[in-house]
């Protein structure tokens, strides 16, 4: 199938495109890569009147690392997240994950506003975004609010983007030298939307014991889930393969997926516990300088 019939503008500046979203209010639908709109578009899912394309808008197109935060703008494509120096450096997960984003032409044309806005509750960026609790820049006619992830994703494919606003930019906290990371995804072919994807980030104290560990799960509800570890008990325990594999058990107890047509849901709470062991055993060997 083909788009239905609609009108194409193509701002030259943000502030030209807030104009137009407020303008034509539900009738327009900004466009920046299309790896998502363009397919809805093909298949008349999304059929809006006016077309908004941003990719004009170069002034979004950037990566500032500076102190204890990153800045990536919204019309950053998922290539240059994945690849650039200071991603590496500032936020080695966040580029990990990007480098599993679809297959090679996806990243060339997707971007992280794109992404976050569309909001796939098994996507990469939405998930990484949940972990670390990273805060989203929007902008509109009445000025730029600040949202964090947490209350940004608010269900399937929907957001807290208000009438004439768009995400112009997301900030994510800077991991620390001494912080471990683990990113695990698994899907039926490579490029596909993970069927559960586990991202984790942890500390340990002096002594070897844990002192910090978040862990987030994506694929298994209608948004990604950043799990309360907090009823674990981790804090100054031992980071032993056993405690590990509870650990990875507690975060299995604490989702409850739907069942599929062709995924049940046990299988998907099974998966997330493999998973979680992987990724939290990944990140321990990072604070002990095992894996890169």
């Amino acid at each position: 199938m083909k788009p239905a019939s609609f009108n194409y503008h193509r701002p030259q500046t943000v502030e030209a495109a807030i104009g137009l979203l407020a303008r034509y209010g539900a009738s327009a639908k900004p466009i920046a890569g299309g790896q998502s709109l363009g397919p809805m578009l093909n298949m008349r899912l999304a059929r809006p009147e006016h077309l908004v394309d941003l990719n004009d808008l170069v002034e979004l197109d950037f990566l500032r690392a500076s102190g204890e935060v990153l800045e990536i703008g919204a019309m950053t494509r998922h290539i240059r997240i994945a690849t650039a120096p200071e991603v590496r450096r500032a936020h080695p997960l966040l580029a990990a994950a990007a480098a599993t984003i679809g297959h090679y032409p996806i990243r060339q044309r997707g971007t992280i506003g794109g992404s976050l806005v569309h909001a796939d509750p098994a996507a990469q960026i939405p998930l990484i975004a949940t972990l670390c609790n990273a805060e989203i820049i929007v902008s509109g006619m009445a000025g730029t609010r600040e949202v964090s992830a947490s209350e940004f994703f608010q269900a399937v494919m929907t957001v807290d983007l208000r009438h004439g606003e768009m995400l112009t930019a997301v900030r994510f906290p800077v991991l620390a030298a001494t912080t471990g990371w683990g990113f695990r995804l698994f899907s039926r072919r490579r490029g596909d939307f993970a069927i559960v994807a586990v991202a984790t980030t942890l500390s340990l104290d002096g002594d070897g014991r844990f002192a910090t560990v978040d862990i987030a799960v994506g694929g298994v509800d209608s948004v990604p889930l950043r799990i309360d570890l907090s009823g674990a008990a981790i804090k100054g325990e031992i980071p032993t393969e056993s405690r590990v594999s509870d650990m990875a058990a507690f975060v299995a107890d604490r989702i409850n997926p739907d069942d599929g047509a062709t995924i049940p849901a046990e299988y998907r709470r099974k998966l997330a516990a493999e998973l979680a062991r992987q990724a939290l055993h990944e990140a321990l060997e990072r604070t002990r300088g095992v894996a890169s």
